[in-house]
C-alpha cells in the first residue's frame, strides 16, 4: 500500500488528508513512478482553495510536478523504461503521492547532472520560464523586463535565465530579505511592494529608460494596472497567474481603452500541449541547468505528509525560491 494526500473538499490547508491509496499496474501508454521528490507550486494552493478555473473531481490528489524512478511501464511506452530516473511537470494533478501512474509521454529522463530534488523543483516552474522567455516574448540582449514575485520559484529561475540572455531585469518582491535573494539571482533592480495595489510603474520607467519590453505577471489583480503602466510603446504584458485574485470588471475594461501595448494571457498547458512542444521546453531547461547558467536552489524541504504546513508557509510569503516535499 502506498500513501497520498487527498482532498475531499476545498478550503484551508487542513483539507489535505494523508491516506492509503491503491496505485495498480500501468495501462497502455502509462508508466508507474515511485516519487523521490515532489515540487510545491502556488497553483497547488489555488486548486486547494477552489479558485482554479478547472477543478479536479473529489477525492483529488494535488500536485503537478515531481521526480522519481519508473517502476513499471505499460504497452506502447517507448520513451522511458523501468529503472529510469524521470521528472514531469505537465502530467496533471496527482504528484502529492508516494507512487502514481503517469502518461508515459509526459515523462522526461533526467540527465545525471540534475539531482532529483532540483528536478522536482524545476519542471513546472522551469518550463514556465522557458515558454515565457522564448515563446511568449523572445527576450533579446538589451531588453528591459519586469518580473513580479522575483524571489518565488518561477521568478528565481526566470530572472537568472533572462540575465543570461542579456536582459536588464527589474524584479518586485515583498520583503528586504527577498530583495537580497532576487539581486543574487539575476535582478539588476528590485522594488519592494506591500499589500494592496502595486504602484511602482513610475520607478520602473525611470530604471528602464521609458518602459519595459515585457512585464511578466503572475500576481494578477494587485499588479495589473501597474504592469500595463510600466510598458514601453508596443510593450507586452504577459499574464500567467492570479495570486492576488482575478481581474475586476473595471480592470478588464482598461484593456479596451489603453493604447499601444500587447496583452497575452498564457499558460503552460497551451505551450506544452504536445510531446514535441513540451520536449523543446524541457531541452532548453535541462541545457541551462546542466551548464550552471540557471541554478536550482531548493530552499525548503518538508515531508510530503506535512504539505499542509508547506502550503501555510507558501501562502504566508515565508518561502523563497523552490520548495520540495519529500515522500
Amino acid at each position: 500500500m502506498t500513501h497520498a494526500l487527498r482532498i475531499y473538499e476545498t478550503g484551508a490547508p487542513d483539507v489535505l488528508k494523508w491516506e492509503d491509496v491503491e496505485v495498480g499496474d500501468p495501462g497502455p501508454g502509462q508508466a508507474r513512478v515511485r516519487h523521490t521528490a515532489v515540487g510545491l507550486n502556488f497553483v497547488d494552493t489555488v486548486v486547494r482553495r477552489g479558485r482554479y478555473f478547472s477543478m479536479p473531481e473529489f477525492p483529488a490528489i494535488l500536485g503537478g510536478e515531481a521526480a522519481g524512478v519508473v517502476t513499471a511501464v505499460g504497452d506502447g511506452v517507448t520513451n522511458v523504461k523501468e529503472g529510469d530516473r524521470v521528472a514531469y511537470g505537465t502530467a496533471g494533478n496527482g504528484s502529492y503521492s508516494e507512487e502514481r501512474l503517469v502518461p508515459g509521454d509526459r515523462l522526461f529522463v533526467l540527465p545525471e547532472a540534475i539531482p532529483d530534488d532540483a528536478a522536482a523543483a524545476m519542471m513546472l516552474k522551469g518550463m514556465t520560464a522557458a515558454y515565457l522567455l522564448t515563446r511568449t516574448y523572445a527576450v533579446k540582449p538589451g531588453d528591459p523586463i519586469l518580473y513580479h514575485a522575483a524571489a518565488g520559484g518561477v521568478g528565481t529561475i526566470l530572472t537568472q535565465w533572462a540575465k543570461h540572455l542579456g536582459a536588464t531585469v527589474i524584479g518586485t518582491v515583498s520583503t528586504e530579505a527577498k530583495a537580497k535573494h532576487a539581486k543574487a539571482h539575476g535582478c539588476d533592480h528590485v522594488l519592494i511592494y506591500g499589500e494592496g495595489e502595486w504602484d511602482g510603474a513610475d520607478e520602473v520607467k525611470k530604471l528602464s529608460g521609458g518602459g519595459v519590453a515585457v512585464a511578466y505577471d503572475s500576481v494578477g489583480r494587485n499588479t495589473f494596472r501597474g504592469s500595463l503602466d510600466s510598458l514601453r510603446t508596443i510593450g507586452m504584458l504577459a499574464s500567467f497567474g492570479s495570486a492576488s485574485g482575478m481581474l475586476t470588471p473595471e480592470q478588464g475594461a482598461v484593456l479596451a481603452t489603453k493604447q499601444s501595448y500587447l496583452y497575452a494571457r498564457v499558460s503552460l498547458a497551451n505551450y506544452a500541449g504536445t510531446r514535441e512542444s513540451a520536449q523543446g521546453l524541457v531541452d532548453a531547461l535541462f541545457d541551462v541547468v546542466a551548464k550552471g547558467i540557471v541554478k536550482i536552489e531548493v530552499n525548503q524541504h518538508y515531508a510530503l505528509k506535512d504539505a499542509a504546513q508547506a502550503h501555510t508557509d507558501l501562502e504566508g510569503r515565508k518561502t523563497t525560491g523552490s520548495t520540495v516535499l519529500v515522500p
